[in-house]
């Protein structure tokens, strides 16, 4: 009885923390895929009005100054670890900001 408790309880514990390591282990996305992703999102806000033309244009803008810094970045012989970590930051901020405008209730 105490031999099946133990091996559900280890089973379980298995089972719970599989989904956390998947998630822990998801493949690194490019940065050119976050782009397009990204700059899908833009668009599509335009078209069904969840960002005003304004909100989409200072996106815009701040995509093309991160698109900028990734190209700098790579000018000096590709990216290394901690540029990779800052422009992942940086495309994790602004797809957040292209949410929050996004679901913000202002309408065209």
């Amino acid at each position: 009885m105490m031999r099946s408790i133990l091996a559900f309880a280890m089973a379980a514990s298995v089972a719970t923390t599989l989904p956390v390591a998947a998630v822990e282990a998801a493949p690194w996305r490019p940065l050119a895929a976050r782009q397009a992703q990204i700059d899908r999102r833009i668009d599509q806000g335009v078209r069904t009005g969840a960002l005003t033309r304004a909100e989409a244009g200072q996106l815009r803008a701040r995509f093309v100054r991160l698109t900028r810094l990734e190209r700098d970045y790579r000018r000096s012989g590709g990216l290394s670890p901690r540029e990779r970590a800052d422009l992942d930051r940086r495309y994790d901020a602004l797809s957040a900001a292209v949410a929050a405008q996004a679901h913000d209730r202002h309408r065209r």
